[in-house]
Parts: structure tokens; sequence; C-alpha cells
């Protein structure tokens, strides 16, 4: 209803070569990232919610990373920081994962630190190759809440080299009215 789809046609018009459309009826966030995966074709998948973004001098940091890294064989997880980020407040909290793993060093899950309860990976840290997702054979079910908790341990299994950026890359948006994750929501639900 707010002409999403025209805007995405026409950047998939102005920018082909790194832009693609998919118009698909609405299945819930897990139906969105399965096709997602389905269509993907480059080296590393990145979920951004709908009302969350990336920070840009972030996401220059993250992309030369990347690059570097797959210079000299990749990683398979790619982890980054994320932001609370509240409409009224600005940013609240930000989540880092140094005390988990060493900073900008490839690294096996045994060179990992114990994780805590209050520490965990999530949709909003984690940057997968695209060959563990689809070795993982995940399908997300559609029409639930916290699908994407599956979509974060099902392919820890093919993620064998682990890169930790500490960089505040996801701003994750909260408080918004009508989020469907806030308070109000959640309890409709």
């Amino acid at each position: 209803t707010d002409n999403t789809g025209k805007i995405a046609d026409n950047y998939a018009g102005k920018y082909p070569d790194i832009v693609r459309v998919i118009h698909k009826e609405n299945g819930g966030h897990g139906s969105g990232i399965n096709a997602g995966i389905q269509a993907a074709e480059g080296i590393y998948f990145k979920v951004v919610d709908s009302d969350d973004w990336v920070d840009n001098q972030a996401l220059k940091t993250v992309i030369e990373t990347l690059g570097r890294l797959e210079a000299s064989g990749g990683c398979d997880l790619f982890i980054t920081n994320y932001v609370y980020y509240n409409t009224e407040k600005g940013p609240l909290k930000t989540v880092r994962y140094k005390s988990l793993f060493n900073e900008n060093k490839i690294c096996g899950w045994s060179d990992a630190k114990r994780i805590k309860s209050s520490l965990f990976l999530t949709l909003h840290s984690c940057i997968y190759k695209t060959e563990a997702i689809k070795k993982s054979g995940i399908r997300l079910p559609e029409h639930i809440f916290y699908e994407d908790n599956l979509f974060i341990y099902a392919p820890l299994y093919y993620a064998e080299k682990v890169y930790y950026c500490n960089v505040d890359f996801y701003i994750y948006l909260v408080g918004r009215e009508g989020q469907s994750v806030g308070t109000d929501m959640l309890k409709k639900r």
C-alpha cells in the first residue's frame, strides 16, 4: 500500500547488477527469508528487517573486511555488533561480542569463550556465507514469530571459520508503535 514494490522495481532498473526484486504474497518473515535464500547468488547472506538498517560507515568496514577475508579463503560466519535504537531516544544499548570471540581474526568454535545466557547470536549479529546456509537445508516455518532463531542456529554446524568484527553494524529499531516485537503486539499474538 506504500508503493514499496514500485520503489524496489525502480532501484532494480537503476542498479540491475546489485538489486533483485522478488514480488510474492505475504507469508510472514520466515517466508521472506526463505525466498531470499532461494534466490541468493552472492557469497554472503544478510537479513536486514524492513524497519531496521545498517550503519553506512560500518557497512564500508564490513564490505572491505569480507573482501579481504575472501582473498585468503573467507569465513563461514561473520559476526558484528548491533545497536538497539529507539526513534525518540536514539541508541539505547549496543550488543558486542568481544567477550566471546577474538577480534579481527579467523577462529573456530574451540577458540570461542563460553556464551553467557544474556549474550547470544541473533539475526542482527550474523552474516553467513551463503553456501553454509544452503548446505544446512534450512527452511523457515511461515506465519510464526521468532523463526529467525532457527535461521541462526541451523547453519552453525557448517560454520567452521568464524570472524568477529567489532563494529556497530546493524541498527535494530525498537519501541515503534505497531512493531511486531512491541509489547502490545506480542500480547495480542
